[in-house]
């Protein structure tokens, strides 16, 4: 359940490994002055590839013999990658900086760089979000829609708008009807070649009177207020079938298409429902949502070596597993049956940089750890016993498939099925499944693997819950799977999709480019379902830092945490999001009606998620609490980190990568005796 990558830690991308030919010695009269690079027309198709080619070239333009050529990728490594070679394989969208570089013996190499732009294809279907299909003579509705290519990459196409009967329905080339006589039509929308059509009825019962039920309201902000509109004839039947326009004023918020309405201020604000010439208005008070609460510190295990990265309780609530990073090689047992006091009681050495995620069964008999980094390439996962939970002894050891790396691995047992581990690989995509039913002699039963080149597939995080698996497939999105729920008729030996929900990275952080470069980090991170909702977050790193700065100002995290409405499978749906001032979105855990975020430079957030939820968290005064988890004793000192949280009886665990646990208490509001 963790994800920050070694290059993202840094704020850089590491270059990928590239072997050059021998370079042989120049001649006397010849060096290198630049590099011809070939094509010129540096845009690609997604999940394509392309060659380039570079001749080294002296001062007069002719080509110097015996330059050693090799592409580096510089950039873009999760949309892509760059052989030595120079062949570009695309994965996904996005950029991918190449640098380019001729070296001769006893000359200094020359240098070029360049990007790659890999764009969606051409233009495959066509998806309206929003417009509806029965109208009122007279109203005016304003009609969306969006190109996508064949592999559901959006594309940037301005889509036109045409009517099949002006008498009925009249629209402008942007998508604005209007209702002009009773009848149908068909609103036609094009993309190059693409059309869709959306059938139109205009009712022939005019409307003569209007009302918006609730007249009033109050609430608070961040409240869902849902207004309907009943318009009705001269006869004074209502006309069904209809919906309106909605808008408000003054204040900041949000209102649907459905009259579903958050206000973001304290005040009141009138909501007006529009069929053109006839409109009615209503009135909502919104009051403070005032959930801000107090934190107290409550015990601290700092760590200066190395980062720190996963932390998880056992489920006797005395013992708690923390992971390392940075080479840390280790993960260590924390007795915590005193909160204000934790002491290290154990630790166990691995081959292996990073003890990126950990986890016990359900029964907190045998604790996994994730492996990044071992220097046999025997990677996987580790499964120990915890006969006592204090002193975890190895017993086996899960590797197969996985010499690049398990990043996430998620432990769970049903009743029908047993209990298995359900892992990401690295260097693959996939998604393994392992039964651990005799943790001594654990086996795979199950794959899954997104259909993505491999050169843009990257599975980052599991988190499973009744039968579900939910995955975050980086550009592939949110992916859902039955693993046991039977919604799909899935298992762990056949998991079966359910959904999937795909969105614009590269249109989401397009200010993260402009900020720092192409070939930012971005990704769907990590994944956690509660009620009918499933809470996304980005990871978000920009290429390159702020120049000339360096520590804590010469980079930041980015990212932001979106709200998924699943209710219906066959159409998921984004209605909320959250974004902090400054920094990322990290790692989560729900409790309650509460929301507690590892949120890196942005600290130790909590959320107030109760009722339902749509538009901008943060601007409703959703935030209950927060701490900046910078510590000057510390890997990186004076500088936040913060990874992620568990929560266990009232107090949770934050792990900050750069210092190490907090141990915090969210304590009642000011003036409320517990």
């Amino acid at each position: 359940m963790s994800r920050l990558t070694a290059a993202a830690l840094l704020l850089t991308v590491s270059p990928l490994t590239a072997v050059a030919q021998p370079a042989q010695s120049a001649s006397p009269t010849q060096t290198i002055a630049s590099l011809q690079i070939m094509p010129r027309e540096r845009t690609m198709r997604a999940r394509d590839t392309m060659r380039l080619q570079a001749r080294a070239l002296d001062a007069q333009g002719n080509e110097v013999p015996g330059a050693a050529i090799r592409f580096i990728a510089a950039g873009g490594r999760f949309e892509g990658s760059v052989q030595p070679d120079g062949l570009i394989l695309s994965g996904s969208t996005g950029t991918i900086p190449v640098r380019v570089s001729a070296t001769l013996i006893g000359q200094k190499p020359i240098t070029e760089s360049l990007e790659i732009k890999m764009v969606p294809g051409p233009a495959h279907h066509i998806a309206v979000s929003s417009g509806v299909p029965t109208l009122a003579i007279g109203q005016r509705m304003r009609y969306l829609a969006t190109a996508f290519d064949d592999g559901d990459d959006r594309r940037d196409d301005r889509v036109l708008w045409t009517s099949s009967n002006p008498r009925v329905v009249q629209i402008t080339r942007d998508g604005l009807a209007s209702a002009v006589a009773a009848g149908s039509a068909k609103l036609i929308a094009t993309a190059g070649s693409v059309t869709k059509e959306l059938p139109i009825t205009v009712a022939g019962r005019r409307i003569a009177a209007l009302e918006v039920s609730p007249s009033s309201a109050d609430a608070r902000t961040g409240d869902v207020v849902h207004f309907t509109a009943k318009p009705k004839d001269a006869t004074g039947k209502a006309i069904d079938g209809l919906t309106p326009t909605w808008s408000f004023s003054p204040g900041q918020g949000i209102i649907g298409a459905d009259g579903g309405f958050v206000g973001y201020e304290q005040g009141t604000y009138t909501v007006t429902a529009s069929f053109g010439a006839q409109s009615a208005e209503a009135t909502v008070t919104l009051s403070a949502r005032d959930v801000r609460r107090p934190l107290e510190v409550v015990g601290r295990s700092a760590k200066k070596g190395h980062t720190t990265e996963e932390v998880w309780i056992h489920p006797n609530g005395k013992v708690a597993y923390l992971g390392s990073g940075s080479g840390g090689d280790v993960f260590y047992t924390i007795d915590i049956s005193d909160p204000a006091n934790p002491v290290v009681t154990d630790s166990m050495v691995q081959n292996t940089r990073r003890v990126n995620d950990l986890m016990t069964t359900p029964d907190g008999k045998f604790l996994v750890n994730t492996r990044e980094g071992a220097a046999d390439r025997k990677n996987g996962f580790v499964i120990s016993s915890l006969a006592d939970p204090l002193h975890p002894l190895k017993i086996a050891e899960f590797t197969e498939g996985m010499t690049g790396g398990v990043h996430s691995a998620f432990v769970y047992a049903q009743p029908k099925y047993g209990t298995h581990v359900y892992a990401t690989n690295d260097g693959t995509g996939a998604f393994h499944i392992i039964d651990i039913g005799d943790p001594y002699k654990p086996k795979q039963v199950g794959m899954w693997v997104s259909p993505r080149p491999d050169a843009g597939r990257s599975l980052h995080d599991v988190d499973v819950q009744d039968g579900l698996a939910y995955l975050s497939y980086w550009n592939d999105g949110l992916v859902i799977l039955d693993v046991g729920n039977g919604v799909k008729g899935g298992s762990p030996s056949n998991p079966v999709l359910v959904m999937q929900y795909k969105y614009d990275l590269n249109d989401l952080y397009r200010q993260v480019e402009l900020a720092g470069g192409p070939g930012f980090i971005r990704g769907t991170h990590t994944a956690w379902r509660h009620k009918n909702y499933v809470f996304i977050a980005d990871e978000v790193f920009p290429s390159s830092g702020v120049q000339g700065a360096k520590d804590a100002s010469a980079g930041r995290a980015y990212g932001r945490l979106q709200v998924i409405d699943v209710a219906d499978y066959a159409n998921p749906k984004p209605v909320a999001f959250y974004e902090p001032e400054f920094g990322g979105v990290h790692n989560i855990w729900i409790a309650g009606d509460t929301l507690y975020m590892g949120a890196y430079n942005a600290g130790f957030r909590t959320f107030d998620i109760s009722g339902e939820l749509r538009g901008d968290l943060r601007a409703q005064q959703r935030e209950m609490a927060h701490l900046n988890t910078a510590d000057m004793d510390g890997f990186v000192k004076n500088a936040a980190m913060t990874w992620g949280v568990v929560v266990r009886d009232g107090l949770a665990y934050v792990n900050d990568m750069y210092n190490g646990l907090w141990i915090v208490r969210m304590k009642p509001k000011r003036g409320i005796t517990p």
